[in-house]
């Protein structure tokens, strides 16, 4: 494939879906960006598939069943052209319009690159698009009007898993192969790590997005822990339970901040002299731990008309200040635990 075509995709197309994670792929050695960014574009097109709300749940759980194939044979690809003409043309957000359309290309790109890494991509597209088929087979349709929640704490783990975990493993191995500095890493007690990173974002989005989840059908809070604090799926629809949901919301800070203490390690175990992979890990952590105190200290946490996010010049104040403590481990240590800590405090305030 031509370069210029490589950086129309890993460049305009990954930059139109995903701004926040560009920043993250620019700052990446480079021989991880392409790698990295062609798995990130390739997840976000099944993520378009199964997040469609124009197309039936059966038709989508059929685009990604083949979209599982292409993926398995990228050289079957060119069977991707029913999946562009249903969607390309009703989708309201021109930018995932223009993913789909890049499909062909970005499968042939999947197909060029070195065996070793086209399985490792495959393994995490196809885990991630998993995460996927679970969502709905196990929730209603947008439009029942129903709500269902998850059962158990174990359900919730493996979910998260499915959808980010999966990922933390994926950018571990693929580090190890491509940064030299990491010959010496312990890859299982990293992976390990890696794993709890990805789980530790998720839980976070799950809990910030909590609210306008419900209204589309999904409760990804087990009932075991709607039990352990007598609360029904139908209370957290009201707004004015927030107090009454806030110690459920603590709850899941709780084992969030367990995750993210693997995350700190995982950053610390980055050699120093990795800036590049020591940034594009450490801006996700700081970012995560600060949404979660925004979690903690809210008022508001089952209201769907008030987003908890961490602005963007905020986000800018934060890759600042990691640039000018990435080679000190002690001013990372202190920044980190602060940041943790601050989460801990104004959940206990609240």
């Amino acid at each position: 494939m031509h370069r210029r075509e490589r950086k129309r995709l890993l460049r305009d197309i990954l930059k139109g879906v995903s701004r926040s994670f560009y920043l993250t792929l620019r700052v990446l050695p480079g021989p991880l960006r392409e790698p990295i960014g062609l798995a990130y574009l390739l997840a976000r097109a099944a993520d378009t598939l199964a997040d469609t709300p124009v197309v039936p749940p059966n038709r989508r759980l059929q685009y990604l069943q083949c979209f599982k194939t292409y993926i398995a044979s990228p050289g079957a690809a060119g069977g991707c052209d029913e999946i562009q003409f249903a969607l390309r043309n009703r989708l309201a957000n021109r930018d995932e319009a223009r993913l789909l359309e890049s499909l062909p290309q970005l499968f042939t790109l999947f197909a060029a690159q070195p065996a070793a890494d086209r399985e490792r991509m495959r393994q995490v597209v196809t885990t991630l698009t998993d995460g996927m088929v679970f969502d709905l087979n196990t929730f209603p349709a947008e439009e029942s009007g129903a709500i269902k929640a998850l059962q158990r704490e174990d359900e919730l783990d493996r979910y998260t898993y499915l959808v980010a975990g999966c990922v933390g493993q994926f950018w571990t191995e693929m580090s190890m192969v491509h940064v030299a500095a990491l010959k010496h890493w312990d890859q299982d007690a990293l992976v390990e790590k890696g794993v709890r990173f990805g789980k530790a974002l998720q839980l976070t989005n799950i809990l910030r997005d909590l609210p306008r989840d419900l209204r589309i059908g999904r409760c990804y809070l087990p009932r075991q822990w709607l039990r352990q604090y007598d609360l029904s799926v139908a209370q957290l629809l009201e707004p004015n339970n927030s107090a009454h949901a806030k110690p459920l919301l603590e709850h899941g800070i709780t084992l969030a901040l367990q995750h993210f203490a693997a995350a700190e390690a995982y950053v610390l175990a980055i050699p120093r002299r990795c800036v590049r992979l020591r940034l594009a890990a450490l801006w996700p952590l700081m970012i995560g731990l600060e949404t979660l105190a925004r979690l903690a200290s809210s008022d508001h946490c089952l209201d769907a008309d008030i987003s908890i996010k961490v602005e963007r010049r905020r986000v800018y104040a934060i890759m600042l200040r990691s640039a000018l403590l990435v080679l000190s481990n002690t001013a990372l240590r202190r920044w980190l635990v602060a940041a943790r800590g601050a989460a801990h405090a104004r959940r206990q305030s609240g």
